[in-house]
């Protein structure tokens, strides 16, 4: 990374347990922005996502996991209210430009879903890159099979979804 504003890593939410525990998909999230976040100086960690089916919003989640590990607070900048892909993308955009930041952009999430998460973050206007994930992508083939083929039409459909919300002034 150049420049001399800090970086902001958006982690995209995933479940939360019903004993209100992060699940391992979100807490891998959270440690490939941490492994991210520790080579650059001042990164602005915005943890994105609504509460779920069980326990706290998903970014309180993230964020609780974040201060457990020395993350100071003010360098914490929770999104709760993204209930999908495409809303915590334009959310974040907008809590981004409502604190003037100007540095890089960088999106943490699990390895199938980066792709998606960097478009729709470009085609919102920032400047996106992908934070090396951490862990297993899906425990076996069927289940890396599955979030392959599900991101197939989500991708071209959020894209299209997120031109239409900027040609209306709305990201």
């Amino acid at each position: 990374m150049t420049g001399d504003a800090p970086a902001a890593i958006i982690i995209f939410g995933a479940a939360v347990r019903p004993d209100g525990l992060p699940s391992g998909a979100l807490q891998r999230r959270v440690e490939a922005a941490l492994a991210c976040g520790e080579r650059l100086p001042g990164t602005l960690y915005v943890p994105t996502g609504a509460r779920g089916r069980f326990g706290d919003a998903e970014c309180s989640v993230m964020a609780a996991l974040l201060v457990t590990r020395g993350v100071p607070r003010t360098r914490i900048l929770e999104e709760p209210t993204g209930t999908d892909t495409l809303s915590s993308v334009i959310a974040c955009a907008r809590l981004l430009r409502r604190h003037g930041h100007a540095g890089p952009v960088l999106a943490a999430s699990s390895v199938y879903h980066l792709p998606r998460c960097v478009l729709l973050l470009r085609l919102a206007g920032l400047p996106a890159r992908a934070v090396r994930p951490v862990g297993p992508a899906a425990t076996g083939w069927r289940q890396r099979w599955w979030w392959r083929l599900r991101e197939m039409p989500a991708l071209p459909y959020d894209a299209a979804l997120m031109l239409w919300h900027r040609a209306r002034g709305r990201v």
